[in-house]
């Protein structure tokens, strides 16, 4: 009888590892997945520069549009260091706006459209952007993972021991489901 308690037990207790370490795996994924986000956003504002760089040899005039850019990229930094997955998706959203105005002033200038600076900034943007949506979809799916375990038995038990709750979605910010269309 002592030996059935024993196993029992024992049994008990490796399932309690299983279901921790499982948990605080997926934990630790959610957040490498969401700084793969930092590193896609923070990659995205190091390009903003170069590109309001090029764009105001051509339109120096435009100093409204050049200030909400660097507006928009200090509130991504900030977001970046230390905000909310909330934060960051609407930084994210500021940033989206303010490289839509600068892409609209790059198309009042078409001797700018023809500069090989602003054709390979261009490429780099639509590679980070592609990237980021990749980061995006990671971070969800990880989240997605580890909030079906928080949320359904047995793991759901272990939760609270291994200091993991569900986290939130990365979501788009309003008016931002489709990345901005800029023509040339």
């Amino acid at each position: 009888m002592i030996w059935i308690i024993l196993a029992v037990v024992v049994l008990l207790v490796i399932f309690g590892v299983i279901g921790f370490n499982r948990l605080r795996t997926q934990d630790v994924r959610a957040d490498e997945a969401l700084g793969g986000i930092d590193v896609q956003l923070t990659r995205r504002a190091d390009l903003i520069p170069n590109l309001v760089n090029t764009v105001k040899g051509y339109a120096a005039h435009e100093k409204g549009v050049f200030e909400a850019v660097t507006e928009a990229r200090a509130r991504v930094a900030k977001a970046t260091a230390d905000g909310s997955v909330a934060e960051k998706s609407a930084a994210q959203g500021a940033l989206d706006q303010a490289l839509v105005n600068v892409m609209a002033v790059a198309e009042a200038y078409p001797d700018l459209k023809a500069s090989a600076n602003f054709i390979q900034l261009q490429q780099q943007l639509a590679e980070t952007e592609n990237q980021l949506s990749f980061a995006r979809q990671y971070y969800n799916d990880a989240a997605a993972t580890l909030n079906t375990s928080v949320r359904t038995i047995p793991w759901m038990f272990f939760s609270g021991l291994a200091g993991v709750k569900a986290r939130d979605f990365y979501d788009a910010p309003a008016g931002q489901e489709t990345p901005p269309t800029v023509s040339f």
